[in-house]
C-alpha cells in the first residue's frame, strides 16, 4: 500500500497496519473495520457526514504552520506581573524534564512501585513548599493559583466547625483573577463573600475565614501578624496567598500564624505559557491534612523494609468519595511541579536567595527613580512590584512597549511594574526612559524590606537541595529518577478510561518555542494574535468534532470542565426562572469526579442504579425522573459508558431527561470511541467536556497537565465560562473557572494532532481503537471473562476483565495481578474501577499488534500462575503474584528460598531476558504509610538503614 505524504502521520500515529489489521479482524470474524464498527456502534447515533475538517498536513507542514502562528505573537520583556513572571528554565531541566517523554508521558502514580522517580520529584516539591511556607504539610500541586485560593476558601469553611457558616472575607489586595474564581464558587454554593480592605481591620459579623495576599496585588509587602491574630481571636481561619520566590526573603505564612498558604510556583523555571499550565501549591497547618484537596505524596516502606513513596490518604480523593468529596480536583500539574522542584534542586537555597535579592533590588532601583522624580508609589515596602500614580497610564505603557517592555495598566492613572529573574539593568534604564527619567546609571537607595517582614529562618536544608552543584550531577539525577519509572516511552499503558496514546514529538515540539512559551496571559491583544488565532481555530475544530454550537477552552482540567459545564446548565435554568432545578442525576457507574463537580456547582446528587448488563437501569431512571421532574437540572452520563459499551438507549435517556425539563451532560472522557463516528452534540447532549490530555494527545505528565474544554449547544453559549479579556468582570453572573485561556501553553499539541490527522485520520484512529479493544477482549475472554458487552458481544474502545470468580477460588486479587504485570514490564490496567475486583483495559489506537500480543501473553501467563495457586503448587502467600513486583535485590539473592524459581520471578516470559524493567522497590505498604504520615523528603539515613 502506498502512503501519501498527507497520510504519513496518520500511519505513524496508528499502530496496527496492513496484515496486522487483517489478523485482528480474522480473530473477531469480520471482513473489514467498517463492518466491525457498524456492528458495535448503534446506528441511530452515527453521524451522517464525515468530519468537515481541513485536509491532513504532514509533520513538516504543521510545524511550518505553527511557526507562522508563533511569529504573529510579539515577544516583549514581560513586566506585567499579577501572578505571572518571566523566568529562566535551566536547559538541563528544559530538555530532560519538560521535553523528555520519560517524564511527560507518565501516568498519575497510582501504581507507586513503577512511579518512584516522579514521586521522589513530587516529594521534593512538597518539601520545597513546606520549607518556604513554614507549613508542616503541602500537597503535590494544584491547577493554578486562582483555583487554589478557591479551594482554600472551601477548606476553611469545612474545617472551621464553629464559624463554617460565616462569611468569607477576601482582602481587596488579592489578584483579580483569584477574587473572580472565588466569587464563582461562592455564587454556586450560596455562601457570602465580602471584599474588604483588611489593612483597615476586619469587617463586622461572623467570619469563617479570610484570605490575604503577600505581596499584595499592588505589590505591597505587609506584616500580617496583627490581622491574622485578630482573625483568630474572632474564630476565623486564615489563608495567605504567597509569592514562592519572595518567601526566601519575607517571613513565611506559617511563621505569621496562617492556617493555609497557597500560591503559584510558575516563577521557578516554568515558562509563562500564555497563562498555564502552572503548578500551584497548597500547604496547611497540622490537623488539616485529611481535608487537604489534591494529591499528597507520602513515605512508606516496601515488603523488604526499604523506604518507598506513594500517594497518601487516597480516601480523600473524589474518585472514592463522590458527592462527599471535598474537592473535584483530579488532574494536578505534576509535570510542572516536577519542573519547579528541579529548579529548586538546581539552584539550592543560596541560588534562590540570590535570584530573589536581584529581583528585589531591580524593583528598589525602579522605585528610587520614580520617587526621585516626584511620583507617588502605592507602597514603600514591596518585593518585586512597584505601582505608581501617573497622569496618563496609557502614554507610559505605550512608551515602554515601544522600548520592548510590557507594563501593567492597573487603571487610567496607575501603572504596575514587576521585576523577575529575567530583569536586567538595561530593562530598568528603558523603564526610566519611558517615564522621562534621564541618567547614566541607576542604583537602589532605600526601600529595604522592614525588619518585621524579613525572613530569618532557614529553608531547603535537606541534602537534595544542597548537594547537586554541577550540570553533570543534575543530568544524572534526572536520569536516575526517570529510570525508576514506567512511562509510555517504554511500554503500553493500558489504562481504561485514561486513553494513554501516542504524544508525538511533532505535536510536542512547538510548546517550548519562545514565541508561544514567553507570552504573558495579560499581554495586549495586538501582541497575541498568533495565540488567539490558534485558540479560535482549535475551538472551531473541536466544535466540528463534537457537533456542538460552541466551545470554550478555559477549563484547565477535565474536572474543571465538568464544573464549568454544570455551571452553564445552572445559569441556563436560572435565566429561565427555574431556581428550583437543582437535582443532578448521576449513574452509579459514573466517574467519581461527576458527583463532586455537581456538588461544587450547587446541585444535589441523585444516583441512578446500574442494570445487570451495565446499562442505566431504565426503571430506576424513570422513577428518579418522575420523583424529581419539577427540580431536575441535569443528568450526567458517560458515553460510551464507563463499562466500555455503546449503550443502545442513549437517545432515549436524553429524550426522557429533556421531556422533564432537564439538560443532558455527556462526559467526554471516552470521546476516543466517538470522534468521526458520532457527535454528542447531535445525539442528545447539551454540554460535554473533552479531555485534551486523553483523546487529543496532550500528555498526562505524571498526573498533569490537563485541559478540559467544554462544548455546548446553542442555548448554552451565553453561559460559557468567563470573560477572557483580563478584566474579570462577572458577565451576567457567569463566573470564570481559570485564568484567561486556561492552560493555553499546551493547546498547540492538540491543534497539531487534529491538523496532522485530518477528519479521515481521526475517524480511522477511533475505528482502530475499537478494533484493538475488541481484539484483546476476544483473545482474553476465555481466561478472564469480559464483564460487559454490547451488540453481538462487542465492546467499545475498552473492556473490563472480570477476575472475581478466580479471586474467589484462589485468593489472587486484581491488585495482585496489577503488581505482577510490573514484572512483565507493563503498567497495570485501571484497577477495580468501575467494578471492584476487575481490570479495565484500553489499548488505544497507537499500540501495534506486537505490543498488544505482548500484553495478552503476560495476562495468559498470569492466568497460569493463578491456576498454580488453585492446583496447590504454592499458596497465595507463597506465590509470585502476592510477592510481586520483584526487584533486582529480591532476585539477586543467595538466600532465595521461595517456592517458585528466580527465573519465574524475573523472566516469566522468554523475551524479558533481553529487555527487562526492574522496579526500584517491592510492594509498598499503603496502610502503614497512612498510619505514619510522612510527606517530606526522608533523611539519607532512612535509606541506609
Amino acid at each position: 500500500m502506498t502512503v501519501t505524504p498527507s497520510a504519513e502521520f496518520v500511519a505513524r500515529h496508528i499502530g496496527p497496519q496492513g496484515s496486522d489489521i487483517d489478523t485482528m479482524l480474522s480473530q473477531l470474524g469480520y471482513s473489514s473495520i467498517d463492518e466491525l464498527v457498524d456492528t458495535a456502534v448503534p446506528a441511530d447515533i452515527r453521524q451522517s457526514e464525515p468530519l468537515d475538517l481541513p485536509a491532513p498536513r504532514t509533520e513538516a507542514e504543521v510545524l511550518a504552520d505553527l511557526r507562522v502562528l508563533a511569529n504573529k505573537n510579539v515577544m516583549k520583556t514581560q513586566m506585567i506581573g499579577q501572578g505571572f513572571s518571566d523566568t529562566y528554565t535551566p536547559p538541563v531541566i528544559l530538555r530532560n524534564v519538560l521535553e523528555d517523554p520519560a517524564w511527560y508521558t507518565a501516568y498519575t502514580p497510582y501504581q507507586p512501585e513503577i512511579s518512584q522517580g516522579r514521586l521522589e520529584a513530587l516529594i521534593n516539591f512538597q518539601t520545597m513548599v513546606m520549607d518556604l511556607t513554614a507549613m508542616p504539610i503541602a500537597n503535590a500541586s494544584m491547577l493554578d493559583e486562582a483555583s487554589a485560593v478557591a479551594e482554600s476558601v472551601l477548606l476553611m469553611r469545612r474545617a472551621n466547625k464553629a464559624k463554617g457558616s460565616g462569611k468569607t472575607v477576601l482582602d481587596a489586595n488579592l489578584f483579580p483573577q483569584s477574587i473572580a474564581v472565588v466569587l464563582g464558587r461562592a455564587e454556586a454554593l450560596g455562601f457570602e463573600v465580602e471584599i474588604a480592605d483588611l489593612s483597615a481591620g476586619l469587617p463586622e459579623g461572623d467570619i469563617s475565614g479570610i484570605v490575604l495576599q503577600q505581596p499584595g496585588n499592588n505589590g505591597a509587602v505587609v506584616d500580617h501578624t496583627a490581622i491574622i491574630a485578630a482573625a483568630k481571636e474572632r474564630g476565623a481561619m486564615v489563608t495567605v496567598a504567597a509569592d514562592i520566590l519572595s518567601l526566601t526573603m519575607i517571613t513565611a505564612p506559617g511563621e505569621q500564624g496562617a492556617d493555609i498558604a497557597v500560591g503559584n510556583t510558575q516563577r521557578f523555571g516554568v515558562p509563562l505559557f500564555f497563562g498555564g499550565p502552572h503548578a500551584a501549591y497548597l500547604a496547611v497547618r497540622t490537623g488539616l491534612e485529611r481535608q487537604l484537596p489534591g494529591r499528597l505524596v507520602g513515605v512508606s516502606k516496601d515488603d523488604a523494609g526499604y523506604p518507598a513513596y506513594r500517594l497518601a490518604l487516597q480516601t480523600r480523593e473524589q474518585h472514592i468519595r463522590r458527592e462527599k468529596a471535598t474537592s473535584n480536583i483530579c488532574t494536578a500539574q505534576a509535570l510542572l511541579a516536577i519542573t519547579a522542584s528541579m529548579y529548586a534542586v538546581y539552584h539550592g537555597p543560596a541560588g534562590l536567595k540570590r535570584i530573589a535579592q536581584r529581583t528585589h533590588n531591580h524593583a528598589r532601583t525602579i522605585a528610587t527613580l520614580l520617587s526621585g522624580a516626584g511620583l507617588e508609589l502605592a507602597s514603600d515596602s514591596f518585593f518585586d512590584t512597584v505601582q505608581v500614580k501617573v497622569t496618563d497610564a496609557d502614554t507610559i505603557i505605550t512608551k515602554a512597549e515601544e522600548a520592548g517592555i510590557n507594563l501593567r495598566r492597573v487603571d487610567a492613572t496607575t501603572v504596575g511594574i514587576s521585576t523577575d529573574e529575567a530583569t536586567t539593568s538595561a530593562h530598568v534604564a528603558a523603564i526610566a526612559a519611558a517615564f522621562g527619567i534621564e541618567g547614566e546609571s541607576f542604583t537602589a537607595e532605600g526601600f529595604e524590606l522592614p525588619a518585621a517582614v524579613q525572613r530569618t529562618s532557614d529553608y531547603l536544608s535537606h541534602p537534595i537541595f544542597n548537594t547537586i552543584k554541577s550540570e553533570t550531577q543534575m543530568l544524572r539525577y534526572l536520569r536516575k529518577l526517570s529510570d525508576r519509572d514506567l512511562a509510555l516511552d517504554r511500554t503500553m499503558i493500558p489504562l481504561g478510561s485514561c486513553t494513554m496514546k501516542l504524544n508525538s514529538t511533532a505535536e510536542m515540539e512547538s510548546i517550548s518555542w519562545p514565541e508561544f512559551a514567553s507570552i504573558h496571559p495579560y499581554a495586549p491583544a495586538h501582541q497575541t494574535e498568533g495565540w488567539r488565532e490558534l485558540i479560535t481555530d482549535l475551538e472551531g475544530r473541536l466544535t466540528t468534532i463534537t457537533g456542538y454550537a460552541g466551545v470554550s477552552i478555559q477549563p484547565n482540567a477535565g474536572s474543571q470542565g465538568e464544573y464549568a459545564g454544570l455551571l452553564a446548565i445552572r445559569g441556563y435554568h436560572l435565566s429561565n426562572g427555574d431556581t428550583a432545578r437543582t437535582v443532578c442525576l448521576i449513574p452509579a457507574s459514573a466517574h467519581g469526579t461527576n458527583a463532586a463537580s455537581a456538588v461544587l456547582a450547587g446541585m444535589k446528587v441523585v444516583v441512578v442504579k446500574t442494570a445487570a448488563d451495565g446499562t442505566i437501569d431504565a426503571a430506576d431512571l424513570d422513577a428518579k425522573i418522575e420523583a424529581n421532574k419539577d427540580v431536575l437540572a441535569a443528568i450526567m452520563i458517560t458515553y460510551p459508558s464507563t463499562h466500555g459499551v455503546y449503550d443502545a438507549d442513549v437517545r432515549e435517556v436524553c429524550d426522557k431527561v429533556h421531556a422533564a425539563g432537564g439538560q443532558v451532560y455527556i462526559d467526554g472522557a471516552n470521546m476516543n470511541a466517538l470522534v468521526g463516528l458520532a457527535q454528542p452534540g447531535q445525539f442528545g447532549g447539551d454540554v460535554s467536556h473533552l479531555n485534551l490530555h486523553k483523546t487529543f494527545c496532550i500528555p498526562h505528565g505524571g498526573g498533569g497537565p490537563g485541559v478540559g474544554p467544554i462544548g455546548v449547544a446553542e442555548h448554552l453559549i451565553p453561559f460559557l465560562p468567563g470573560d477572557a479579556s483580563g478584566s474579570y468582570s462577572m458577565r451576567d453572573g457567569i463566573p470564570v473557572v481559570a485564568t484567561m485561556f486556561g492552560s493555553a501553553g499546551v493547546l498547540p499539541i492538540s491543534w497539531a494532532y487534529i491538523a496532522m490527522m485530518g477528519g479521515e485520520g481521526l475517524t480511522d484512529a477511533t475505528k482502530t481503537a475499537i478494533l484493538s479493544a475488541n481484539y484483546i477482549a476476544s483473545k482474553l475472554n476465555e481466561y478472564f471473562p469480559i464483564l460487559f458487552t454490547g451488540n453481538k458481544g462487542l465492546v467499545a474502545h475498552e473492556c473490563i476483565l472480570d477476575l472475581r470468580e478466580l479471586t474467589n477460588k484462589t485468593g489472587v486479587t486484581a491488585e495482585d495481578v496489577a503488581k505482577r504485570l510490573i514484572d512483565f514490564g507493563f503498567h497495570a490496567p485501571t484497577l477495580s474501577f468501575p467494578v471492584a475486583g476487575t481490570l479495565m483495559v484500553e489499548p488505544t489506537e497507537s499500540e501495534d499488534l506486537g505490543e498488544i500480543e505482548r500484553f495478552i501473553e503476560a495476562m495468559i501467563a498470569i492466568h497460569v500462575e493463578m491456576h498454580q495457586v488453585l492446583a496447590g503448587d504454592f499458596t497465595i502467600e507463597e506465590s509470585p503474584l502476592r510477592n510481586a513486583p520483584h526487584t533486582v535485590a529480591a532476585v539477586v539473592n543467595s538466600a532465595w528460598d521461595r517456592k517458585y524459581t528466580v527465573e519465574q520471578a524475573a523472566f516469566p516470559v522468554h523475551a524479558l531476558r533481553v529487555d527487562k524493567y526492574f522496579p526500584a522497590v517491592g510492594r509498598i505498604d499503603g496502610a502503614g504509610g497512612d498510619r505514619n504520615l510522612i510527606c517530606s523528603c526522608p533523611s539519607p539515613e532512612a535509606f541506609e538503614d
